[in-house]
This record gives C-alpha cells, sequence and structure tokens, in this order.
C-alpha cells in the first residue's frame, strides 16, 4: 500500500510517500480502506517530534470502506469512520490506502456526504461533543465561551453550540476573523490578547456560565476568572504552547465554586467509559448535509499534497477543516478554499 511516514522529526518536509506491506487486523480490530482523512494540528506535534517517539505513519481520523472485520460484525464495503485508538501515537495511523482500528474506535455511518466531507467531521465532533454536553453539561439558554474557535475544533464547538440553542461568546487573536465567527453564529467576538476576564465583565451582556477553551495552560488563570459563580471550564486544547502552568496554587487561583476539567479525547475516545456510541454521529452528519452545520472543510488535498497542507495548517490560513482525498481513482480535488462555510 501507499502510505505517507515521518522520515525524521522536523518540519512538513519530512513527510514522504512510500510502500509499505499491507496491514491485517488482528481479533478486535478492524481494517479500513481509507478514501479520506483530516489533518489534524495533533498530527503536526507528532511529526515535529514534540509528543516524543511515535508511530511512523501519522493521522488519527479517517472516513473509508471495511476492507476486513475478523469478528464478522461489518461487512466488507460498509461505509466508517474511525478515529484515534493509538492511531498515529502508538499504531500506524490513517496517512495511508489502508489502516488498522481498534473495533471499538471505528462508527459505521450512514450519510451520503462524500469522503471529503465525511472526513472532516470525526475527530473535531467527537471531541467537540464531549466537551460541550460531558464536561460543560451545556444546556440550552445557557451562554458559553469557545476560547480559540477558529480553529477546526473551535469551529465545531462553536456549531454545535448553537445548534444546541446556547448562546456562543467566540475568541479569536485576529479581528480579520471575526466575521468568519460571527457567521457560524458566535452573538459576540472578542479579540484575545490573553486577558479575556476583564473584556467579559466589562462588555457582554449576561455572566459567561462555561468555557470551552482550547489556548490551553498560558490562559487558565484567566479563563477561571470569566465564568459566573460556580461557571464551569474545560480545557481541551493547547494552542498556546505547552508550558505549565507554573505556581498554581487552587486556593489562589481557582474561584471558590467553579468548576475545572479537562478531556484528553486521544487517550479515552473509544474506551469503555467514553464510547464513541454516545457521539451522535448520524445526526451530525444528517446536519451537515442539510446546511444546519456549516461542517465541510475549508480545503480539500490530493494525497501527494500532504506537506503543503502541513505548511498551510502551521501558518495558520486554513480557517477551518482540512481534509486530503486518498482514492487514487478519485478526480484532483481544488486545494482552495471551498464556497462552502469552513469548519
Amino acid at each position: 500500500m501507499k502510505a505517507i511516514v515521518i522520515s525524521a522529526y522536523g518540519a512538513p518536509e519530512v513527510l514522504h510517500i512510500t510502500d509499505l506491506p499491507d496491514p491485517e487486523p488482528a481479533q478486535g480490530e478492524v481494517l479500513i480502506r481509507v478514501k479520506a482523512f483530516g489533518i489534524n494540528h495533533a498530527e503536526a506535534y507528532m511529526r515535529a517530534g514534540t509528543w516524543g517517539d511515535v508511530a511512523a505513519v501519522p493521522g488519527i481520523e479517517c472516513a473509508g470502506s471495511v476492507e476486513a472485520d475478523p469478528s464478522g460484525h461489518l461487512a466488507p464495503g460498509t461505509r466508517v469512520v474511525a478515529l484515534l485508538g493509538g492511531m498515529g501515537r502508538t499504531r500506524n495511523g490513517s496517512y495511508a490506502e489502508l489502516v488498522t482500528v481498534p473495533a471499538t474506535n471505528v462508527a459505521v455511518v450512514h450519510s451520503s456526504l462524500g469522503w471529503a466531507e465525511l472526513a472532516a467531521i470525526p475527530e473535531v465532533y467527537a471531541t467537540a461533543w464531549n466537551g460541550l454536553f460531558g464536561n460543560l453539561a451545556l444546556h440550552p439558554g445557557e451562554r458559553v465561551l469557545v476560547r480559540g474557535a477558529t480553529s477546526s475544533l473551535g469551529q465545531a464547538a462553536v456549531n454545535l453550540a448553537v445548534a444546541h440553542g446556547a448562546s456562543v461568546l467566540a475568541t479569536t487573536r485576529h479581528p480579520a476573523h471575526a466575521p468568519l465567527l460571527k457567521e457560524l453564529g458566535a452573538e459576540e467576538v472578542l479579540i484575545d490578547d490573553g486577558h479575556l476576564a476583564a473584556q467579559v465583565n466589562s462588555s457582554s451582556r449576561d455572566a459567561v456560565d462555561a468555557v470551552f477553551d482550547l489556548v490551553g495552560n498560558n490562559v487558565l488563570r484567566d479563563s477561571l476568572a470569566t465564568v459566573r459563580p460556580r461557571g464551569r471550564v474545560c480545557q481541551l486544547g493547547f494552542l498556546g504552547g505547552f508550558e505549565p502552568v507554573r505556581d498554581f496554587n487552587p486556593i489562589t487561583d481557582l474561584p471558590t465554586g467553579v468548576q475545572l476539567s479537562f478531556f484528553g479525547s486521544a487517550f479515552v475516545l473509544g474506551s469503555p467509559e467514553f464510547p464513541l456510541a454516545d457521539v451522535p454521529f448520524d445526526e451530525i452528519y444528517a446536519k451537515v448535509e442539510s446546511g444546519e452545520l456549516p461542517a465541510r472543510p475549508a480545503r480539500v488535498f490530493r494525497f501527494d499534497e500532504i506537506v503543503e497542507a502541513h505548511r498551510i495548517m502551521e501558518a495558520g490560513e486554513a480557517l477551518g477543516k482540512m481534509t486530503v482525498t486518498v482514492d487514487p481513482g478519485l478526480p484532483s480535488p481544488q486545494s482552495k478554499p471551498t464556497a462552502a462555510s469552513p469548519a
């Protein structure tokens, strides 16, 4: 099979296409013929060596068809999406024509969307769903601050929260990106300079009930200060870097009654405690098809354009989810922004 491998840890140019033996599924695994896969910041961290030694083939999600299932549960040709389960980290990932995935990390889909569209959903929407409705227990009518909202995961969170009937306050570092977040349904957009608490408390009409924080450790104290008494903060990303929070002291830094949690999708999704069955993929895909969720990919690339896709992601130029098509029989997609709204 053709696969993209990390030849050495470093810049996007270390990604190379090569031939590898076809993988074979063990019991408890499913062999998937990959039709398209999503591009994620996690794969850039893995490629750069930030997360230590990882598998040779990156990729943490894909859309495709079942090639083989030793259990007999999934028939060959079944349309599925797969995510995480060690892909790209402890086992070869989805940047390939074939991939084996733990059966617990595979979900059947019943959507007529194309492969590139299907691949734009799994990881970001599963993570956003768990963060919003699991950790934060967001209710209709509540107000949620999505910090880091122009990222693909941030946009997924905005989309899901708006569709759920919540009021969304979204942040970006770049004023030029504010119209995009308004188009997604954010009622207010703030420019994030690292000190949002003062902006929220002075300019916002209502108190913030919950914070969906993708910026991470360097703004944790500030995020905790933005929510109302007994509000909730969930940290899900590290767009601001991995430097730990220095001298964090719950007595002085954690406001009384405020709940702080973390959701690390890479380590738990597909486990008995966080099953994929809890994520309503069919409902999400139906809303994408109807246009209720503007979640189609911002850009679609060919398999041999992987280096360019990573460059664009690291430059922050995607403004939405990017996907890559794998099937050599598909026509070459356009690697420019699509007319659809990104997510």
